[in-house]
């Protein structure tokens, strides 16, 4: 059984940061680190990862509100979370906002990687017959109806989709993505609403009801389905 993870590390101080990095990785790991939720958001919205490990105390948006989005959209994403809060409440918080282990400060690297291992034990249950799942790995989009292979594009849209709070993602945010921050708006957003165009059509194809993308005016998009990202 291969038990190598992919792990993102969501932690702003620096040096913790590249020492829980560098034991994961010599653990055999591919690991990545980042300081905040904007920066998961901002640089890796397409990326897909088995296990986070989170510090709780983040600049802006805090590891608890980060956990419950993550645990949303990715249900099967193992997160560890390792902060100083420390009380019993602090502990049912995460849990309850969707740690799978949690850990206090100081946190020996031995027990870390305990947690780590223990946690790449679990089985991932198949999805259920109405879920839709966007498979990274492979570039496709399962349903119902079947299986559709996605353009890098379109697995790059639906990734940001699944993240975002309420999934709902601006028009700044998707023009970003696609590298068009300089040229004019309406040359942009023609060509994103053609993406999207495609994107709903795929999404229909593979067993969707309903309009599963809506415009929200004057803002940008919202999916409108569960989706699930493994």
């Amino acid at each position: 059984m291969d038990t190598r993870l992919n792990i993102l590390v969501v932690e702003d101080h620096e040096a913790l940061r590249e020492v829980t990095l560098t034991a994961l990785r010599n653990a055999g790991h591919s690991v990545q680190g980042v300081d905040s939720a904007a920066a998961l958001d901002g640089g890796m919205a397409h990326q897909h990862f088995d296990l986070l490990v989170l510090d709780l105390n983040l600049p802006g948006e805090d590891g608890l509100s980060l956990a419950r989005r993550i645990r949303s959209s990715q249900p099967e994403v193992c997160i560890i979370m390792v902060t100083a809060r420390s009380s019993l409440q602090d502990r049912l918080d995460g849990y309850g906002s969707g740690a799978d282990i949690y850990l206090t400060k100081p946190t020996s690297m031995d027990e870390l990687l305990a947690a780590v291992s223990a946690l790449s034990r679990r089985i991932v249950r198949p999805p259920a017959a109405d879920e839709l799942r966007l498979d990274m790995k492979t570039h496709t989009l399962h349903g119902p109806n079947g299986a559709v292979e996605l353009s890098g594009a379109e697995i790059g849209l639906l990734s940001i989709f699944a993240r975002a709070y309420s999934h709902q993602v601006s028009y700044a945010q998707l023009l970003g993505l696609n590298g068009r921050e300089d040229e004019a708006a309406t040359a942009g957003k023609g060509a994103l609403e053609v993406q999207i165009v495609r994107l709903r059509k795929k999404l229909v194809d593979i067993g969707t009801e309903r309009r599963p993308i809506r415009s929200i005016r004057g803002y940008g998009y919202q999916l409108c389905i569960p989706l699930v990202v493994g």
